[in-house]
């Protein structure tokens, strides 16, 4: 079954609206994992407007099933990495101040940079993978840089599929075939949601994980944690 990693970084959003510790990051990881989750994902920006680094450090004794850490390579964020050694690091090509991911990495222009931090982090037994598009030379690019997966960048794929899912998902059915030849690990995330994540993972082959946040969250408010977490299994089931 493909494993349901959530990111927590709405969650710290709503805390950090407000001040204080409420709601509790950390409790919530435990609770989420105590539900079903099988992984916790983070995403700290250099701005701290969600998930702090502190919230980061605090957070690795606590989870205890696959703890996936995004972000930019920056200096300050490959030296969170090295310090927490997280299970997963995804690698995103954020600028500062972007509101949220919203391209696949340029694998190619990027290669070398790409090689070095990948090198580094794999050296301390980090698992890698780096955020990436549907354009089948630039996977084959990807693959280049040694990383172990690559996340599909799925937000194309939910916005087209209630006009014509079939279309929609082709991109990604072939972008995951493409990197399963090439020996990566295939994860997905952004904006897949209930309506749409059956359907992906059917029709995408080899789908291990996804990272689910923003809609997870949103459908708590109306379902409740828990019995989303199970909502959102049961659609991987």
């Amino acid at each position: 079954m493909t494993r349901l990693s959530v990111n927590i970084n709405k969650l710290a959003t709503l805390r950090n609206a407000r001040g204080g510790n409420n709601p509790d990051v950390l409790r919530w990881a435990v609770d989420l994992q105590r539900f079903g989750a099988q992984g916790i994902t983070v995403h700290p920006r250099p701005d701290e407007r969600h998930i702090r680094r502190d919230d980061v450090r605090a957070l690795r004794p606590r989870v205890t099933t696959e703890f996936n850490i995004e972000g930019y390579p920056g200096p300050d964020f490959i030296a969170l990495v090295l310090e927490v050694r997280p299970d997963q690091v995804t690698l995103v090509p954020d600028p500062p101040g972007v509101l949220t991911s919203n391209a696949g990495w340029d694998a190619s222009a990027e290669k070398s940079l790409l090689r070095d931090v990948i090198k580094r982090f794999k050296s301390e037994g980090i698992r890698t993978s780096l955020f990436m598009g549907t354009d089948l030379e630039q996977i084959a690019h990807a693959s280049d840089t040694g990383t172990d997966r690559i996340e599909l960048y799925t937000e194309p794929y939910a916005a087209g599929y209630h006009r014509d899912r079939a279309a929609a998902v082709a991109p990604f059915a072939a972008a995951g075939a493409r990197a399963t030849q090439l020996g990566l690990g295939l994860n997905a995330g952004h904006d897949l949601d209930r309506d749409n994540l059956r359907y992906f993972v059917g029709k995408v082959p080899g789908v291990l994980e996804v990272s689910i946040g923003h809609a997870l969250v949103c459908d708590a408010l109306t379902f409740g944690m828990e019995n989303t977490v199970q909502l959102y299994l049961r659609e991987l089931r």
